[in-house]
């Protein structure tokens, strides 16, 4: 029995350069079917411009990615049929209804429009926004608008899900919702590729994990595998010594505020 897990995304010593300016260099990693993958980093680390290259939205400057086995570089059409994205700020047609939004983009997808409304409808009905679903986009909160992304990103059913900071803005019971969802694109075989700053997240729901700083990257594996790696016991341990914690200045900094008794 063949007993090697199917790979879903591959990145192949990517590269992005803005101006000659490396924000991603050389990454190389792997995304299982049936995965939560985690992509954690400080701000500026280079996660979200990696995304966006898994996204086809940006050109990457060297490098390969292949999702389900499809060069994304000479098979565009083919590979973002597979995906679904979420944009840590996702654009949204401000003068559509979410229940629009969501049908749009569907029908983009190529989703069938008999019983598309009803199917909209079900997903709006998980986020309770049955009502304000009907109202136009202009005028919803920064939650609203990230529960609406997230439905237009799932009724295709992707087979590859790609969301930055999939519970920003989000209230508990949304956060908690969301990753319920992912528990069930996991079971059903899809795969999920999140960035996220919340450790709790990481730890507790991704099965293996990358850490990038400075746009290179620093580790990867599972939780078992980072803490034989770097030899700490929590994920924020682990994080902070591989992205560099405090610098001297920022604890003599802490060490004043604290008035010389520092930061428990």
């Amino acid at each position: 029995m063949n007993n090697v897990p199917e790979i879903i995304l591959e990145l192949n010593n990517l590269s992005k350069s803005y101006g000659g300016l490396p924000a991603v260099q050389n990454i190389s990693l792997t995304v299982n079917r049936g995965e939560i993958f985690g992509f954690l980093g400080p701000n500026g680390a280079g996660k979200t411009t990696t995304m966006k290259c898994c996204a086809g939205l940006l050109r990457p400057s060297g490098g390969t990615i292949r999702i389900a086995g499809f060069d994304l570089g000479r098979q565009p059409a083919s590979v973002k049929a597979l995906l679904g994205f979420v944009p840590d700020s996702p654009y949204l047609y401000e003068k559509l209804t979410g229940r629009e939004m969501a049908g749009f983009v569907a029908r983009l997808y190529g989703v069938a429009p008999e019983g598309l409304r009803d199917k909209v409808g079900s997903y709006f009905h998980l986020f309770e926004m049955e009502s304000e679903c009907d109202q136009l986009i202009q005028g919803y909160s920064r939650g609203m608008r990230q529960k609406t992304a997230l439905v237009a990103a799932l009724l295709h059913k992707p087979s590859l899900l790609l969301v930055d900071e999939p519970t920003a803005n989000l209230d508990p019971k949304s956060a908690r919702l969301v990753k319920d969802i992912f528990q069930s694109i996991k079971a059903q075989g899809g795969s999920v590729f999140l960035s996220t700053h919340v450790m709790e997240i990481a730890e507790t729901l991704c099965d293996r994990i990358a850490i990038i700083a400075g746009g290179k990257l620093r580790a990867m594996g599972n939780m078992e595998q980072l803490r034989r790696q770097i030899r700490c016991g929590s994920l924020e341990e682990i994080f902070l010594a591989l992205t560099g914690g405090h610098d001297p200045e920022t604890q003599k900094v802490l060490h004043e505020l604290t008035g010389g008794e520092g930061v428990r």
